[in-house]
This record gives C-alpha cells, structure tokens and sequence, in this order.
C-alpha cells in the first residue's frame, strides 16, 4: 500500500531530541534519535562480545535459529596429497585416487577471516520515524554493532555507502582506526541529509554502479550484509544482489518503523507521505491498521522469497526499539 512513510517527527534539525528511554543501558545515552555521532555508535563496540563463539551468534538472533560459529565448513582448501596413515578417511580424493591409482585425501587450513562488507543504503526513505529512532539511526545503530563484531573475531570490515546520487567505498580493513573511519563517514553523510531542508525527493545510483562498487570489495569468500528497509531496491537490485551469492555469504536486513506495520500512538487522519503522493489516513481505524500491516507483510514476503533460492536470508529490524533489546529477547 505504502512504499515510504514521511516522518512524524518535527522536520527542523534544530527540535529538541527525542526523550529517548535507555532501559537498562541498552541504547546509548547521547542518542537523540535523529542525529547520530561516532560516540554514540561506539556504544556497541562493548557489546560485540555478546555474539562472540561459542555463544549465540548475532544472525541466530536476528533470523530466530543458531548459527555456527564457524565460517562454513570453517576450513580452506590447501592441497591434495598421498594418504598417510591416521587421514579422516572422510577426505579421500576419490577422483585423484581413481586416476592415479593411489589413495589421496584432501588438506584444509582453517579459515582465519573473512572480509565483511556491509552494503548501507541511505536512501530518503530511512529518514522517518514515527516512535523512538528514525529508521536511518537504527541502520547506523546496526551497522556499527555488526562491524565490531566482525572486529573482534579478527575479520576485516568494509562498507558501500548509497547516498543519494554517490556511492562511498570503505575498503575492508582489520584495524580498530578503520572501523572508526567506517562510523566518522556514516555519521558525516547521515547527519548532512538531516540538515538538509529538502530530503523527501532524492536521486540515487543505479543497480549496475552499486553492484560494480561491491564486486570490487567483495572478493571470491567474503560477507556481504546489505542493510536497507527494501522500499527503493528495484528487482534488478535484488537480482544483483543474488549474482552475488554465488561466490559470497549474502545476509539481508529490513529496517521498517512501527507504522508500517500499523503500529503508532497517532489517532484520527494524519497525512503520510507515500512514494509518489501524499495522502491521509485514519490511523484510529482498525482496518486502516490491518491494511498497512498487510501490505508491509505482503512486500517483506516477496523480498524473503525471492532471495531465499539463492541461500539469502532475510530479517528485519524495527526503529521503535533499542536494537539490543530485540537481539536479546530470545536469550531472557
């Protein structure tokens, strides 16, 4: 029904922020919900060691299930050679051992990292928020935790940021400075679009230059997590995206805010902004509410199930809630 929804919040960037609720240190106490600073995102970097192994990992929170904490089958493959007495049978080379007419087992090293890259998706559509943080704050909130996590298992982090027209490429890097780097860009180019007085109509980079940016960061082995709230990626995205996965691990993560699901204190007609036009809603109506929630459950069913052949799967993040909180709500 809706592909956007314009923000319930003052448009100013000079309101006062948002009485933010901190409930038990799990939102950063500089969060305002609006603005975001390195400070604040560095909150997170406590927190990683949370997911670390064999604890629950983050993606066993976040898709409902326990994940490995191995990457894979957590080995490499090194080198093929003659059977020796105490092998794991189990990695017999039967191909070599057939042409060669002598046993041979396979030798793997363990895998020591994996580049990370987080695909970040600014479009004009994250800055709304009708509860507790705009949805463009929760994807910074979520990208931070995610590159500190993958920080503290030694693996190195990028990032492609959409913006607009732009697309920023953060090399992956393996240092504690570059992850800062990483937060300092995000926080800049966040913070610049809220300070804008117009952010409601927005050009942004074609499908073929966004999935150019990743190819170039995403070696053959590599992580992509893309982090976006879907209303703007085109099926042409999504099938770059799949293309993708055929040689790296592909993660998805939509970040919606409780309205789209039908959810806000709001009554009676209020006006929402929807891709094209603006229109207005009774929102103190029930099916009013059923509509929006439907629609919202419809356009997630699609995305899920157009990425899951492909290995992808799909989770979704609310802005009405500290991210820790719904990580954390099924290890209480």
């Amino acid at each position: 029904m809706l592909s956007s929804l314009k923000s319930l919040l003052p448009s100013s960037p000079s309101t006062p922020p948002l009485a933010v609720a901190t409930k038990e240190g799990l939102l950063p106490e500089l969060t305002n919900g609006v603005e975001v600073t390195v400070d604040e995102l560095a909150f997170y970097q406590i927190h990683s060691q949370r997911w670390q192994p064999p604890k629950k990992s983050v993606w066993s929170q976040l898709n409902g299930q326990h994940a490995s904490p191995k990457k894979g089958r957590g080995m490499t493959f090194s080198e093929v050679r003659q059977y020796q007495a105490g092998d794991d049978v189990r990695q017999i080379d039967w191909r070599v051992t057939a042409r060669t007419g002598k046993v041979h087992t396979k030798l793997f090293t363990e895998e020591r990292e994996r580049p990370v890259v987080l695909f970040i998706d600014l479009s004009s559509s994250l800055f709304s928020g009708t509860t507790l943080l705009l949805k463009s704050v929760q994807l910074c909130h979520l990208a931070s935790l995610l590159s500190w996590v993958a920080l503290s298992t030694q693996d190195r982090v990028g990032a492609v940021i959409r913006y607009q027209d732009q697309l920023i490429e953060i090399r992956p890097s393996s240092s504690r400075c570059a992850i800062l780097h990483l937060l300092q860009q995000l926080c800049q180019i966040h913070n610049q679009h809220i300070q804008q007085s117009d952010i409601t109509t927005r050009s942004h980079t074609t499908s073929d230059s966004a999935l150019s940016a990743l190819v170039n960061l995403c070696k053959k082995g590599s992580e992509l997590i893309i982090l976006s709230d879907f209303s703007t990626i085109t099926d042409d995205e999504l099938t770059a995206v799949t293309h993708l996965s055929k040689h790296n691990r592909v993660r998805a993560v939509m970040l919606y805010d409780p309205i789209e699901v039908g959810e806000s204190p709001a009554k009676g007609q209020q006006s929402v902004q929807g891709k094209r036009h603006e229109i207005q809603l009774d929102l103190s109506n029930k099916q009013t509410r059923n509509d929006i929630k439907h629609s919202f459950e419809q356009r997630f069913a699609y995305i899920a199930q157009s990425l899951l052949p492909y290995g992808i799967a799909l989770s979704k993040i609310s802005s009405g809630q500290p991210l820790l909180l719904q990580l954390l709500s099924d290890q209480q």
